[in-house]
């Protein structure tokens, strides 16, 4: 699986993958996450691609001849799987909080 860049689109962001599946059988995806996910927070533009990976390489797994549809949408139980099993990051300047206590 390759990730190729996305596109901007009315709707939301649409992340684009090519998977080879044999020599001569290359396939193009694409992954949509809507606008409002994007607004609302419950994803960050630097964590997108590997949101829609994952959901590509699920559907991928669970279709192992080939998916038969081409184009998926980011769900919010999708979302909520990747915060889950990603964590939350600590805090960008966490050090300041802790000097501020002594």
């Amino acid at each position: 699986m390759q990730y190729i860049g996305y596109e901007s689109k009315n709707r939301g962001r649409e992340y684009a993958f090519q998977v080879r599946f044999a020599a001569e059988d290359v396939r193009d995806f694409t992954v949509t996450i809507t606008a409002e996910a994007f607004d609302s927070r419950r994803v960050r533009f630097q964590d997108a691609p590997d949101v829609c990976s994952l959901r590509l390489k699920r559907e991928l797994t669970a279709n192992v001849d080939c998916p038969s549809k081409k184009n998926f949408l980011i769900t919010d139980s999708d979302l909520d799987e990747y915060r889950t099993s990603h964590g939350s990051k600590p805090g960008k300047y966490k050090w300041a909080a802790s000097r501020e206590a002594q």
